[in-house]
C-alpha cells in the first residue's frame, strides 16, 4: 500500500511515498518510539483507496498493532492536519478544536506539525524503506490486540 504513493505529485514537490519516508525520517531523529516512527511512514497509506477517509483506513489496518493512541492519532491526522492549510481553501482550520477534550489532541497535532506538515521537502536527507522495513516487520508481528 505504501509503494501506490509513488508517483503523481497532486501539486507537491515530492510524491506521497517520499512524504511518507520523510515523516518517518523525521519521527525517528525526533526520538519518536518505534511504534510512532511506524505510523509516521504508514499513516497515508489509504491516500490511493480511500481520499476523502485515508485516516481511518491506515487507521484501521494498524489498529491491531499499535496502541489506542497511536490509531487514534492515525485515524484522525487528516482533520488536524487541515489546520495548516483548510482556511486557505474556505474551510474552517480549526474544525479539530471539537477534539479539544480528548486525551490525545496535543499528540496528534504534535504529529500533525512535527511530522507530517513539515515532510514535503525536496531537499531533506530523507531514509529510505529499507531503514523502515525491520520496524514494520516488529510491529507486525506482535500478536494483534483481541486476537486472544
Amino acid at each position: 500500500m505504501l509503494k501506490t504513493l509513488a508517483g503523481p505529485k497532486l501539486g507537491y514537490q515530492i510524491d506521497r511515498y517520499q512524504h511518507s519516508l520523510q515523516s518517518a525520517t523525521r519521527a525517528l531523529r525526533d526520538g519518536a518510539d518505534e511504534e510512532t516512527v511506524v505510523c509516521a511512514l504508514l499513516h497515508d497509506i489509504g491516500d490511493t483507496l480511500a481520499p476523502d477517509n485515508h485516516g481511518g483506513l491506515a487507521a484501521a489496518v494498524l489498529r491491531p498493532y499499535v496502541s489506542e493512541a497511536n490509531h487514534w492519532i492515525v485515524r484522525h491526522h487528516g482533520l488536524f492536519q487541515g489546520y495548516y492549510f483548510r482556511h486557505h481553501l474556505g474551510g474552517d482550520r480549526n474544525d479539530r478544536e471539537r477534539f479539544r477534550d480528548h486525551p490525545q489532541f496535543e499528540a496528534c497535532a504534535h504529529f500533525c506539525e512535527r511530522y507530517d506538515q513539515t515532510s514535503f521537502d525536496p531537499d531533506y536527507d530523507t531514509l529510505q524503506l529499507e531503514h523502515f522495513e525491520p520496524m514494520v516487520q516488529r510491529i507486525f508481528a506482535r500478536p494483534p490486540r483481541g486476537a486472544d
